[in-house]
């Protein structure tokens, strides 16, 4: 599965009844893809998909596949506490024509190591698509341990880990002792530029919706050793990403989006919209960006 070096989790853009726009949407995958997004995942976290009925993920996956047209990489996130209810959404996701799945780790039911294992295995064998483990102990609770990681990466169509653990030890760790082809990608904006230092392979980013350019300038000056300048763009770019998750995401996301002229500030209950004094702090960071990046 070729992620490329950003993948971006798409945001789902709402009317003001809470029903999706399907045209907002159009317009949030074309921006994506003009501005730095190799592979776009649909329906994970600030997809706001805790929301989303299972009727509602599946009409997404068909219209992103029908919008990107080939044009990026498409994962659909099929993963929940439920492995059943994985499974069906994963068979679904497989007939809407996407590239990948992605499974959070089980949220709420605080499995074992085993049960986990057990888990995505199953899942896992109930498809032939690629799958991308997602690793939150932030939001689901429980941490999918080094070793569990190291023996699902033996399942063949297991192939990508987006880990989030914050721990760039654990992540070391996964990258030395997995197969060359397993991939691990950042699922924190911020250690992007020090995950590729110890090994990794990209980022599964939010902030590359509004600044996917400048990240791949960064990942890029890093792989053609400019090291000065990718530490430049990481130092302009993590007051930004603060300022993106001051508030719970996809809240700042949305509203910094709509000052593009893309999508709309309305988030489901229980994410809120932003108050004025959150939006002026969000202004406040996006105005020191825009002058640092004129170093780069």
């Amino acid at each position: 599965m070729d992620i490329g070096n950003i993948a971006t989790a798409m945001i789902t853009p709402f009317r003001e009844d809470g029903t999706i726009s399907f045209e907002m949407l159009s317009d949030v995958i074309e921006h994506l893809i003009a501005n730095g997004t190799d592979c776009i995942v649909v329906c994970g976290t600030t997809g706001e998909s805790p929301t989303l009925s299972h009727d509602e993920k599946v009409a997404i996956f068909d219209f992103t596949v029908k919008k990107v047209n080939n044009r990026a990489t498409i994962i659909a996130g099929t993963g929940s506490n439920h492995t059943q209810a994985s499974i069906d959404l994963t068979k679904e996701a497989e007939i809407a024509g996407v590239d990948g799945i992605m499974l959070v780790a089980p949220y709420y039911n605080k499995p074992s190591q085993r049960g986990m294992y057990e888990h995505f295995a199953a899942i896992a064998n109930s498809t032939k698509l690629p799958v991308m483990l997602y690793n939150i102990p932030g939001r689901s609770v429980v941490n999918i341990q080094t070793q569990t990681i190291i023996q699902l990466s033996k399942i063949p169509n297991i192939q990508v880990v987006k880990e989030a653990s914050g721990s760039l030890d654990q992540m070391t760790e996964i990258i030395s002792n997995t197969p060359k082809n397993f991939q691990v990608y950042s699922g924190d904006d911020g250690l992007t530029l020090p995950l590729l230092s110890i090994g990794g392979d990209g980022v599964v980013s939010v902030a590359s919706h509004i600044v996917g350019n400048d990240m791949q300038k960064m990942i890029k000056a890093f792989h053609e050793g400019q090291l000065e300048k990718a530490a430049t763009i990481h130092q302009a770019l993590l007051p930004l990403i603060r300022a993106l998750f001051a508030t719970p995401s996809p809240s700042t996301l949305k509203y910094a989006l709509t000052k593009l002229g893309i999508g709309s500030e309305y988030v489901r209950l229980p994410i809120a919209k932003l108050t004025d004094e959150e939006k002026a702090a969000y202004d406040f960071a996006w105005h020191e960006y825009l002058e640092r990046q004129k170093q780069f």
